[in-house]
């Protein structure tokens, strides 16, 4: 544990990013946007081919250099409600006095996106009452370790990939930093924390490795997507490719957790439960326990893929792809390999965070093993 906590600080170090501002790339507009709270909504004639709802909003802004202003737009698209009252954002069209065409005066203002500040909010605060309430001193210690996780994600891994870092050995490195602040953090230090952390790390070694592997022989580039290809044309030192492989490597963390503290947890329990199971006993029992996690886990890691990919798969649906060819295609492929690399470590994570777990509960006397309790 103290080697794998030692060789995450000398990597935090060593990939710290020299610059903690990035520099903006000259071909990345940089687009402000202000809010705007909608006073009407009026439905007018479409000019523009192929469009089926037309809006003309009335709008006062809310912030910006022309707070308080009345002004309207014209808004053309689907599937998008407005209703007084709405919260908005509109950017500042940059045009010339006076600007038209076909004599009719442009728009200073247009729609962006709507303003979310105040429901996810309100959501965040109902999530963390709910973990307080019902994990008390536990859950508050776990909403500190979510915050720090992410505190490590856009403080050390965003900057460091964008300084040009190896995505890959950020992102083991990131995965490290979240593993060694958030179980100890929700679990103290103990022989349940160092065989969850030991568990995780070596499947999380497996897991890179595989995803190395696989990537390299499904020759997946990494620019199946639209903001990799932006990001691949904009900034010329990150590796695309070293970008999937991250961020496989980082998506197996949040389950993986979950698994191996559980594992250690069940371990632990049975030794203060029946102190004269020996090691084999202990294992035994512990991966049967395993093995249903596995099977909700898995199930619930491939859930996860196939959801983010639903879009895709409805695309070849329509286009009547055969089911063979659409699996080939990079978009459905990268998926394929996250999904799988992912289930592989989680897999391994149960034997291995069981010995660990056993081996340590076998040194402990049973009055000694302390609160085991970590689901």
């Amino acid at each position: 544990f103290g080697v794998v906590a030692v060789a995450t600080v000398i990597g935090v170090v060593a990939l710290w990013p020299h610059d903690r501002t990035v520099e903006r790339p000259q071909s990345v507009a940089n687009v402000r946007t202000h809010e705007a709270e909608v006073m009407g909504v009026r439905r007018v004639q479409c000019t523009t081919p192929g469009a089926t709802l037309c809006l003309r909003l009335t709008i006062r802004l809310a912030s910006g250099p022309d707070e308080g202003t009345v002004t309207t737009f014209g808004f053309t698209g689907r599937d998008v409600r407005f209703s007084v009252g709405d919260r908005i954002r509109v950017y500042e069209q940059q045009l010339p006095e006076g600007a038209q065409v076909g004599g009719v005066a442009l728009d200073p203002y247009q729609f962006s996106d709507f303003e979310r500040k105040r429901p996810l909010l309100v959501l965040l605060a109902l999530f963390a009452a709910l973990v307080v309430a019902t994990a008390r001193f536990k859950g508050l210690r776990a909403l500190v370790g979510l915050g720090a996780s992410l505190v490590v994600i856009v403080f050390f891994v965003v900057p460091a990939i964008l300084d040009g870092r190896s995505p890959l050995g950020v992102a083991l490195v990131g995965a490290l930093s979240v593993m060694l602040v958030t179980i100890p953090l929700a679990h103290g230090i103990g022989p349940k924390t160092i065989a969850a952390c030991l568990g995780t790390t070596s499947a999380l070694l497996l897991t890179l490795f595989l995803a190395d592997v696989f990537v390299e022989a499904a020759h997946l580039s990494g620019l199946a997507s639209e903001e990799a290809v932006f990001l691949s044309a904009s900034v010329e030192d990150v590796s695309i490719r070293g970008l999937l492989l991250a961020g496989m490597v980082i998506a197996a963390l949040g389950v993986l957790d979950d698994l191996t503290v559980t594992q250690a947890s069940t371990v632990l329990a049975l030794r203060r439960a029946n102190p004269s199971l020996g090691f084999g006993e202990l294992f035994r029992h512990a991966v049967e326990v395993g093995h249903d996690h596995i099977t909700a886990t898995v199930n619930t890691l491939v859930l996860a893929y196939t959801g983010a990919a639903l879009p895709v798969l409805l695309v070849f649906s329509l286009a009547d792809t055969p089911f063979g060819e659409a699996v080939g295609f990079e978009v459905v492929a990268g998926e394929i390999v996250a999904t799988l690399v992912g289930s592989i470590g989680l897999i391994a994570a149960v034997p291995v965070t069981t010995a660990l777990a056993a081996l340590l509960a076998l040194r402990l006397r049973p009055e000694a093993v302390g609160d085991v309790h970590a689901h």
